[in-house]
Parts: structure tokens; sequence; C-alpha cells
């Protein structure tokens, strides 16, 4: 069975000649109908004459084009305007003078070169029509001004239908621009998180490695953790990789599955505070409370607050005391890391300072609070309260 989603898939992928066939096929079968005869637009009020073999000719020029309506509006246009002038002059009056209509709204929305030299034609066009259509029927001037106005009503419709169209066109792409320049500061911050942390104690690890040739027992230990940081390096690095990559999780199960997937648990805070210890920093770590079994993006985010806080008291204050605070709540998670800034600051590679702001903008997006900043004493502390939200 076909789905109702696949016929307009369908539909769309036609030829544009194809899906505008049909307007000119029920414009064009109608007008044989007898019934319908002498029931079309009467301009000028000449007496309506029988239908003969030239009848035929000036309908199916005012039907047939309408399937090129869109992809060549001006010759649409041009066709059907003859064969109305062939239809009034001779005094036929056939349902197929609604095709100039239609070809005039359609000139005017699709039409995208010359439009002022089109209205400029067929405005001149019309005077020796009117005029020739004056001298041989009843009517007076006015009605061939009001048929100029009501078609120039038409082609100002067509127009703010264009105009609406290519507004809207231009709103969908400056959202996707929007939506890619957002991806790309996500997968920035992503990188920076995951490789500035373990690229930071690598760097600290290998220039107190220097200093240990006389001790082969604590330079075997501190190589061995050097290796250890590159390999979960790589490890992250690939994750974020499969995440980037857009078939993944595709066999998995419902959301909440693929978020736990890829979320590094709070749990994961104790092996990041000892990475952070074997590369030379004292941390003291609390955690209070009992962790959800679902909290959205509040667990990433509180990982990544206290990755980036540990990664700058690598970096500005190695060797100072470092504290980490992770209390849970109901509905929220509140991260407080502070440092020491009286650390050796030798080895450490600079930042750019782009992991706090980037911190702060994840934060924000939940609804939280952040702050960073050097207290009383010269203490530097990171806070961060993160609304949980369920992904239930």
């Amino acid at each position: 069975m076909i789905s109702s989603r696949l016929v307009p898939q369908l539909w769309r992928r036609l030829d544009v000649v194809v899906r505008d066939l049909p307007l000119a096929l029920l414009l064009l079968v109608p007008s044989f109908v007898p019934a319908f005869h002498s029931h079309g637009t009467q301009l000028g009020g000449l007496p309506t004459r029988p239908f003969e073999a030239l009848t035929v000719v000036a309908i199916c020029l005012q039907c047939l084009p309408l399937a090129v309506r869109r992809r060549w509006p001006f010759t649409c246009l041009a066709v059907a305007f003859a064969g109305f002038a062939v239809d009034q002059l001779l005094g036929y009056h056939t349902l197929a003078g609604t095709g100039l209509s239609f070809a005039l709204l359609s000139a005017a929305a699709h039409l995208e070169r010359h439009r002022r030299a089109t209205v400029l034609f067929f405005s001149v066009a019309y005077v020796p029509l009117a005029l020739a259509l004056f001298r041989l029927g009843t009517e007076g001037l006015e009605e061939f001004v009001a048929f100029y106005l009501a078609c120039a009503l038409v082609w100002g419709i067509g127009t703010w239908w264009r105009s609406t169209r290519k507004a809207e066109a231009e709103r969908r792409l400056r959202v996707a621009e929007e939506t890619r320049t957002a991806e790309r500061a996500r997968i920035a911050r992503e990188l920076h998180d995951v490789v500035t942390h373990h690229v930071t104690a690598m760097v600290v690890q290998a220039e107190a490695a220097r200093y240990l040739t006389a001790a082969p027992d604590r330079l075997d230990q501190a190589l061995t953790a050097t290796t250890d940081t590159g390999r979960r390096a790589l490890t992250d690095l690939r994750h974020l990789l499969d995440l980037l990559n857009p078939d993944h999780g595709a066999d998995t199960g419902g959301p909440a599955d693929r978020a736990d997937a890829r979320t590094p648990p709070v749990g994961r805070l104790l092996t990041l505070v000892e990475q952070t210890r074997r590369a030379g920093q004292p941390v003291e770590f609390t955690e209070e409370g009992t962790p959800a079994e679902s909290t959205g993006s509040a667990d990433l985010v509180a990982y990544r607050v206290v990755q980036e806080a540990l990664t700058n008291a690598l970096k500005h204050a190695h060797g100072g005391r470092t504290s980490v605070q992770v209390r849970h709540g109901a509905r929220e998670i509140v991260v407080e890391v502070g440092t020491d800034g009286s650390g050796a600051r030798a080895g450490s590679p600079g930042g750019s300072g782009r992991g706090l702001a980037g911190l702060r903008e994840r934060v924000d997006v939940l609804g939280g609070d952040f702050s960073a900043g050097r207290q009383r004493g010269g203490r530097f502390v990171v806070r961060a309260r993160i609304p949980a939200r369920s992904l239930s």
C-alpha cells in the first residue's frame, strides 16, 4: 500500500510541465462542452459567433500554454494573450479566456528577468486590441480601462506571491545557516572539551617525566599515565567522530538509549579526578546525593564543567590544591570546583579562553546558572547549577 507521504514526494519529483499540465487540461476540456459555449470573458460587446474550426485554435492557444507557465512564463503569457485576442476579436467568448488570468498570474509569480519590460510590452500590446474592440463593439472605454485594472490586480497578486515565496526561501536559508553555525559551534565545544583536557594532562605528565630520569620507578609510572591518557583521548575522539556520523545510532533503541550511550555519566567523574591526580594535581573529590537515572543533558554538562575546571587547574595552577564538589538533587545538579592559585606554572600550555565561554553557553541552554572567577585569597572557583530534565 502506498504511503500518504509517498504520493506528494513522487508528485514533486515529476517534471514541472507534467505537474502543470492538469491545469491546462482542466480548462481545455470544459471549453469544448456545448453548455459552456459563450460563457467566457466578453470584452467589447461583440456579438457571439457560433463554434467553428478557428475556435479550436483559439481555445488551444489559451489553454495549452498553461502547461509551461512556470518553465517559460513569458512564452505562456504571450501565446495566451494571442489566443485571447483571437477569441475576443472573432466573438467566440469561450471559457478558455480564463486562461489569460492564469498565465498573467504565473508570469508575475515566476518570471525572473525583464519583469518591467514584460509589463510595458503587454500594456502596449493591449492598446491596439482595445481600440479594435472599441471600434467593432458597443462598449465604452471605461470597460477596457476596468479590464486593464483587473489584469494589473492579477499581476500584483502574482508579484506578492513571488515576494512571499522569496522571503520564505531566504528565511529557510537563514535558518539552515544558523543551524550549521550552531552545529559547528557545538562540535568545536566538544572537540575543545575532549582534546584540551587529555592533551593538557599529557603535556604536564611528559614535562614532569623529564625530571624523573634518576627515579626509574616514578618515571615508568609517569610514562604509563601519559600512555593511558593518550588512549583515553583516542577513545573519546573516536566516540565523538561516531556521533558525527549520520548513520550512528540508527539501530539503537529510543532517544533515551541513544542519549545515555553518548553522554559520559557523572559516575565517570572519579576517573577524571584520578587522571588529574596522576598528572600531579592534588584533587579532593566530594559527591553528594544519588545521580538520577535519566537527567537529559545535565549529566554531560556537569561532566564538562568538572573536566574544563580541572584542565584549567592543570594549566594555570599546576600543583595547587583543587577541590571538586558535586551535589545531585531531584531537579538539579550543582557543581563547584575551586583551585588555589599558588601552584607552579611550569610546563602549562596557554589557554584560548574558549572553554569557560563554552561552558556558560551549555549551562544557559539548560536554563541554569554559571559563574567563574577569583575569590578572596586568590582561589579560583567555578560554579554551575544545572537543571536536570528527565528524558522520559
